[in-house]
């Protein structure tokens, strides 16, 4: 009597579950940048509360570490800028090593729940919309996933939220997204966390630290030539599809 069956609802309560998280999201980081909470993630508040934070490390012990990847996820999960000042905090805090492993935990968690909530809200709508172009382009990334997000991270030419974004979208699957992100992201926390483990003395003298430090040649050349090594599987797997179709024409 015009009263639908409940389970024609079920679909559209579904879908609206899927979009919570990334609403979610999206007001935060709506009000993450209408508070203005980027601005704490910059050397002046670094030089400003050094002794803090130092102190704080201090009374905590290893919770001090458990809280500075969350913090760093959350800044990561919101998109708000200043993962290099992030870093460098962490190497100046806890010293290299142990900086860059807390900022990389840090920096994948984050990425790794952007990347979820992009998933479940999008990715599998625009792949059923998509065109033959976009399920071309799907397969051929998925077939090398590992390979071109490592080159993705290793060379920080876009931005890191698109880079937790477009593998979402393309079906990428967890574990190779994750692992994908915490490998690439290492050689350039390890450059970041060993410039902030010498901060001290560079806040000493009154100087500031060069945070584009990985664009220089003798940073970013390196980082260049390991994501053409990530590339070498994949041209090779190229090849060798070549000539097996070259080998079946003739």
């Amino acid at each position: 009597m015009g009263i639908e069956p409940a389970d024609s609802a079920r679909p559209g309560a579904f879908a609206a579950r899927r979009m919570l998280p990334l609403a979610a999201l999206v007001a935060a980081i709506i009000a993450a940048f209408a508070f203005h909470l980027d601005r704490y993630l910059s050397f002046e508040q670094l030089a400003a509360h050094r002794e803090w934070l130092l102190a704080a490390v201090d009374r905590l012990g290893i919770l001090a570490a458990f809280l500075f990847v969350l913090a760093y996820a959350m800044v990561t999960g919101l998109s708000l800028p200043g993962a290099a000042v992030l870093t460098m905090t962490s190497g100046f805090l806890f010293g290299t090593l142990a900086g860059t492993i807390i900022a990389v935990c840090g920096a994948t968690l984050g990425a790794t729940l952007v990347f979820l909530i992009a998933r479940t809200a999008f990715g599998d709508v625009l792949r059923a919309r998509a065109g033959p172009f976009i399920c071309k382009l799907e397969a051929g990334f998925r077939a090398n996933a590992f390979n071109y997000l490592l080159v993705l991270r290793l060379v920080p030419l876009f931005p890191f939220f698109v880079v937790n974004l477009v593998p979402a979208f393309l079906g990428v699957r967890l574990p190779t997204f994750v692992f994908a992100t915490f490998v690439g992201i290492i050689p350039g926390g390890i450059v970041y966390a060993s410039l902030g483990s010498g901060l001290g003395a560079v806040i000493e003298r009154g100087e500031r630290p060069d945070l584009g430090i990985i664009f220089q040649p003798h940073v970013f050349g390196p980082l260049v030539a390991l994501a053409l090594l990530a590339l070498v599987p994949v041209a090779y797997k190229h090849f060798r599809r070549s000539k097996a179709r070259q080998g079946s024409r003739e």
